[in-house]
């Protein structure tokens, strides 16, 4: 059964989240942080909702759907964020009824698709997603940290200081 995460079972989600961040080596995880970051999430937030998998009492995945809008279309779109299910209920179908409720949600908020990322090397996730309707997309992603954007900073700020630039 999928549901809306909410503030009454954010708690059972959280755990996931973390295996989830942990799978993709975010780094030290907090859960405050998740709790507070995951909470402005909901069925009515205009940036987006988290939807719960529950089978047999348990929380056992989950899906993140952000919204944003791209200029080449001219139009909202959803972004399949995170699509996390336990290992012991992988292979069940029931990232699938995720992925298809995603989208009928994002449908219904008038999102013109929905798009997902995964990584190069995740190959199980991708075994599913070929499976699907969806097309891959040609297109790379980059991605610049705090780290880069300082170094930029001080790239720049040495630039200024030559005559040439400044002129």
């Amino acid at each position: 059964m999928i549901e809306y995460v909410t503030k009454h079972n954010l708690a059972e989600v959280l755990p996931l989240i973390a295996d989830y961040q942990n799978f993709y080596q975010a780094g030290e995880i907090c859960q405050r942080k998740n709790s507070v970051f995951f909470a402005r999430f909901s069925a009515h937030s205009p940036i987006g909702c988290q939807f719960a998998y529950r089978h047999q009492q348990q929380v056992i995945g989950f899906a993140t759907v952000l919204f944003s809008y791209s200029s080449i279309l001219a139009a909202k779109v959803a972004l399949l964020n995170d699509l996390y299910i336990v290992p012991e209920q992988r292979n069940q179908g029931y990232a699938r009824q995720l992925i298809k409720h995603c989208h009928l949600f994002a449908q219904a908020k008038k999102a013109a698709r929905l798009q997902w990322l995964t990584k190069q090397d995740n190959h199980r996730a991708q075994g599913l997603y070929d499976t699907l309707p969806a097309t891959k997309s040609p297109w790379f992603v980059y991605t610049l940290n705090n780290h880069a954007i300082r170094k930029i900073t001080i790239q720049y700020k040495a630039l200024q200081r030559h005559s040439y630039y400044t002129q």
